[in-house]
């Protein structure tokens, strides 16, 4: 990359690929969006989706997600839709409209996805109907897919297997206290057999159902776990992984144990010589059970029936297991047809795993359509499976068991070449201190609604500074924080929080920078040049140390944004603006009345308001987009990272323009480039 920066060895910088994917985890295509979709997965890939468009130029990079067509939930949710409010449309249709007021919500934050498809929506259903035909076809050929016989869900008074969301009970999963877990995995991503579920009921008819034996594919994760646990040594000394990645998958990777609570034990001593190979670990101190440990999980299947049958109650340690591929449920894609089993369809989490590659391949094909001058390459592989290219996977922590689990042992088992995405997990956002879920108790506000009292700048300013990468971080906006603040002394009647003037917003907390200081550095610059140099960029040069608090400031940004810290990324630029401001302000006053020194420090200032809008780019574009309009420079001059380093007066030159000529659009008195929201003003 060509810059000005001779003083910084490339070796010193972070290294990006000269092509890149970036995906967003794909929400269900039952519901609209929450705040927590919006906040805690798409704009942290839209901030480095549009770092990246910047730094190593748009044509290389593509941004997809797309709403989850297909599986159990959507069925779910169309049947109550049905039967509790009379819905005329199809299932299809159902997904449709939830797609569109999905993609309304993500265009209204700014979120600049390449393609934002549907999995069972036009234009990419046919290329995911096909690629999926093909991963199974492959792992079929290549040994990693086994048809297993196990037992479904059955409600005998509904007539009817039931898929997986029409059976609630507790998690088996030893530690989880998960109360809403479904057939074969709890609301918390724990992994398990139907028949491991604790009190399963029917959301049919409330009756308890049987299990019935059904034949479904599953890949032979299992095999891969040497695999894993060398990639999860690879992540440990990658910085671009989080260390919740890698803590969670090892999890994972342990031998299959159950755990029974010593009050079995006479019965379990009845039955042990019948189990295969184990080991016993006596209950630890403190503890109230003993462990059985087995050398593969089809021993500790083997061992549980036994267990069941001797009325032995136990729970499972987590272990990898088959990864279900198919199911029998109507809404899903078609399986193909291997050996005699016709008529499945693929579980919703297999096929969300290659859907990304499904939707690239979808982008690509409608640039190559219009004339393929959108992206550097119209060839799929050339971003998946080539050396200098790189995915990057936005997710919640609790899908890292599909996403660096699964997805890892699928690529390598399909063996076409596809190098493994680097995982960006990010802890939960939560709602007023807890977790929130549109389908739990604690409903959080949809992001739409947010609008009604933010701006999305501000709403992307503030999510992103949380500091998600660290921890779980609570999303606490005033109009919504019913909790008491006072009583007032005239009535004694409770002041909730969001009545009470006085209390400050915690979700403005970034916005007085937008408002205020960035702002006021922007009008200044502008301004001063229309007043004393005639509506053009000064023509003097910035002095020395302006340059390097500007080199300093842009490198420091480009190391935040390479580890995928937002926060800190925003910290470099906002700290810098901050000095800028406080700059200008001492210079300005004391340049009053002698326009050549008034004029040094407008160029001082325009150096830094420079630096300051290529930095605050990906997190506030809108904004920043409308300084670049008033500088009188093109979008993709002003933001390419080849001019990083470069004053205005220096990128003019560049371009091949007189600073001194270069002229400014005028800006029309007391304009504001950041906004208050109505409700705030």
């Amino acid at each position: 990359m060509a810059d000005n920066s001779q003083n910084v060895p490339e070796q010193d910088r972070p290294s990006f690929p000269a092509r890149a994917v970036i995906t967003g985890g794909m929400p269900y295509g039952n519901k609209n969006l929450h705040f927590g979709h919006i906040g805690g997965v798409f704009v942290p890939a839209d901030f480095f989706a549009r770092f990246l468009r910047d730094r190593i130029g748009s044509k290389n990079v593509i941004f997809v997600s797309g709403t989850d067509c297909y599986g159990s939930p959507l069925m779910e949710g169309y049947r109550k839709k049905v039967e509790q409010e009379g819905y005329q449309g199809t299932i299809t249709d159902y997904v449709q409209a939830n797609h569109d007021a999905q993609k309304a919500a993500l265009d209204a934050y700014g979120i600049s996805l390449d393609l934002f498809a549907g999995s069972g929506l036009e234009p990419a259903r046919d290329f995911h109907a096909r690629l999926t035909a093909e991963v199974l076809r492959r792992l079929h050929e290549r040994g990693y897919l086994h048809k297993m016989s196990t037992r479904q869900f059955y409600d005998v008074e509904a007539g009817q297997f039931l898929n997986g969301r029409q059976v609630i009970g507790r998690c088996p999963v030893r530690g989880c206290k998960s109360e809403k877990a479904y057939a074969d995995e709890c609301d918390l991503g724990h992994q398990f057999d139907p028949e491991e579920l604790i009190n399963p009921v029917s959301a049919l008819t409330g009756t308890t159902p049987e299990l019935r034996p059904v034949d479904n594919w599953y890949f032979d994760l299992p095999a891969f776990e040497s695999q894993l646990k060398e990639l999860m040594d690879e992540w440990d000394v990658d910085p671009q992984v989080r260390p919740i990645v890698t803590k969670t998958v090892r999890e994972s990777l342990v031998p299959p144990v159950v755990y029974i609570q010593d009050k079995f034990r006479e019965s379990f001593n009845a039955v042990e010589d019948k189990l295969p190979a184990h080991q016993l670990h006596e209950a630890e101190k403190g503890q109230q059970s003993f462990s059985v440990e087995f050398a593969n999980w089809r021993d500790r299947d083997d061992a549980r029936a036994i267990l069941e049958a001797a009325g032995v109650r136990f729970r499972t340690g987590k272990t990898l297991l088959p990864f279900r591929i198919t199911g029998n449920i109507e809404w899903g894609v078609p399986a193909p047809e291997l050996e005699d089993t016709s008529g499945l369809t693929v579980w919703c989490w297999p096929e969300s795993l290659w859907a990304p590659i499904s939707f690239t391949q979808t982008a690509l094909a409608l640039d190559e359509k219009t004339g393929g001058t959108r992206f550097s390459s119209d060839d799929w592989r050339d971003w998946w499976c080539a050396d200098d290219a790189k995915v990057y996977q936005f997710i919640g922590q609790d899908n890292i068991y599909f996403y660096c689990v699964a997805q890892p042992a699928l690529w390598d088992a399909l063996n076409w070449g596809l190098f493994q995405d680097t995982p960006v997990a990010n802890y939960h956002i939560l709602f007023m201190n807890k977790k929130a879920s549109s389908s739990g108790k604690i409903r959080p506000p949809m992001a739409a609604e947010l609008l009604d009292h933010y701006t999305a700048e501000q709403l992307r300013c503030h999510w992103l500074s949380l500091g998600l990468d660290q921890k779980a971080v609570s999303f606490s906006p005033k109009p919504y924080d019913t909790s008491v603040s006072h009583k007032d002394k005239a009535t004694g009647e409770d002041v909730l929080v969001k009545d009470d003037p006085r209390v400050v917003d915690p979700a403005l907390k970034e916005s007085a920078f937008l408002t205020n200081i960035f702002n006021r550095l922007a009008r200044s610059c502008i301004y001063g040049a229309q007043n004393v140099c005639a509506g053009h960029l000064p023509a003097v040069e910035a002095d020395a140390d302006v340059l390097d608090a500007c080199r300093e400031a842009t490198l420091a940004y480009e190391r935040c944004a390479h580890a995928f810290d937002a926060h800190g990324a925003l910290a470099v630029a906002e700290d810098f603006c901050r000095d800028a401001n406080r700059r200008w302000g001492d210079e300005s006053k004391a340049a009053k009345g002698d326009d050549a020194a008034y004029k040094h420090a407008l160029a001082n200032a325009f150096a830094a308001l420079r630096t300051v809008t290529l930095l605050m780019h990906p997190a506030v574009p809108a904004g920043c987009e409308k300084i670049c309009e008033h500088l009188g420079f093109a979008a993709e001059d002003f933001f390419s990272w080849e001019h990083a380093f470069e004053t205005p007066g220096e990128l003019a030159r560049a371009l091949g323009e007189n600073p001194a000529e270069h002229a400014l659009p005028e800006l029309p008195p007391r304009f504001d480039f950041f906004e208050k929201h109505p409700s705030q003003k």
